[in-house]
């Protein structure tokens, strides 16, 4: 284990708008201890997500300092003593948890359970770049829907991912292909050239109506849906697009109460998916390790592509976070930001 006993950390008190001297901080703090199936992870790389600012812009003033940060790729420098996965010199990769703080800081201790080896043939920035995608992508397609995660088992399938530039569904997309499913998928015009790129067979404009775009594809109907936005904007134009038996799914928070009575004599599903469940409620947090494994593997073959878009190598603080969350709060972004080199808090003075 490292002798240092503090470390550079990035976080705030206060949810303060981007802009703000204060939205971020650099912090020295003590370096955790790593519990009984913990490992303690030395952070290389971090990738912002549209969570982070979501969680950072809800947190009232308070006298703790908060860190945040999901995914990262790292190496281990110390372990728990039941650890079993993982030995110091492994470099890792994982999604964290909201139970405790995230990876914007030097090191980090995480559950062994739900990290896995990273991808051997991409980089820090490219591998921290997938983790909570991918595991929201997988966990939608394999433990909701209820597909099997292996190639081409599922041939005769089809899919309709709404928002499939996005960042899950493009990692989403690229499982579905994998895993052997017809994919229709709308984004704007301008992605189209990406969506073919993971996969999707059909990419239909989002702003053209959807029962149309799937019927000039050659499909009325669909065996699952994917509404990787607010469903409440297409819920109108899928009721009738679901197969009986079907499932459809979101990843999104709605605001208004939904009418699924439509559904009922098609026994279709409805699936929530997200992705800190597991670990909010400690259930079957081994899934989400043995998921990382496989897209790690995925990964290394060839099959699955990162969907890193943007990187700031110049190291992990305070002013880095703030310019990579400035462009996920955006909105625009096309693939994920990434921040990797030393956390050094120095260097901004």
């Amino acid at each position: 284990m490292t002798e240092e006993k503090l470390m550079q950390a990035v976080g705030f008190y206060e949810g303060l708008p981007i802009d703000d001297p204060e939205s971020f901080i650099d912090l020295e703090k003590e370096i955790p201890v790593p519990g009984e199936h913990d490992i303690l992870v030395k952070v290389k790389a971090v990738s912002v997500n549209p969570v982070d600012t979501k969680l950072r812009q809800g947190t009232e003033k308070s006298s703790a300092f908060r860190v945040l940060g999901f995914d990262a790729t790292g190496e281990v420098v110390a372990t728990g003593e039941r650890v079993s996965k993982f030995k110091v010199g492994d470099r890792v990769f994982y999604a964290g948890t909201t139970t405790r703080d995230g990876s914007n800081q030097e090191y980090q201790v995480v559950d062994e359970r739900i990290a896995a080896h990273a991808p051997a043939k991409l980089s820090d920035e490219e591998a921290a770049a997938l983790p909570l995608t991918s595991l929201t992508a997988y966990e939608l397609l394999f433990d909701k829907f209820g597909l099997i995660p292996e190639k081409n088992a599922n041939k005769g399938k089809r899919i309709l991912v709404i928002n499939g530039a996005g960042g899950v569904g493009s990692v989403l997309n690229q499982l579905a292909n994998w895993a052997g499913l017809e994919i229709f998928a709308t984004s704007s015009p301008k992605t189209f050239d990406w969506l073919q790129k993971v996969g999707v067979d059909h990419p239909i404009d989002y702003h053209d109506d959807l029962a149309a775009s799937l019927e000039k594809a050659g499909a009325k109907q669909v065996h699952y849906i994917a509404v990787l936005f607010d469903i409440t904007r297409y819920f109108d134009q899928i009721q009738n697009l679901i197969e009986p038996f079907g499932h459809v799914g979101t990843i999104v928070g709605i605001r208004e109460p939904l009418d699924l009575s439509a559904w009922k004599n098609l026994s279709v599903s409805f699936d929530w998916e997200y992705m800190f469940a597991k670990t909010d409620h400690d259930y079957q947090i081994e899934t989400q390790g043995n998921a990382l494994a496989l897209i790690a593997k995925l990964a290394d073959d060839g099959v699955l592509d990162t969907t890193l878009s943007k990187v700031y190598t110049e190291g992990i603080r305070a002013d880095t976070l703030k310019q990579a969350t400035r462009d996920v709060e955006t909105g625009h972004m096309l693939g994920k930001v990434v921040i990797s080199g030393p956390f050094n808090a120095a260097s901004q003075k």
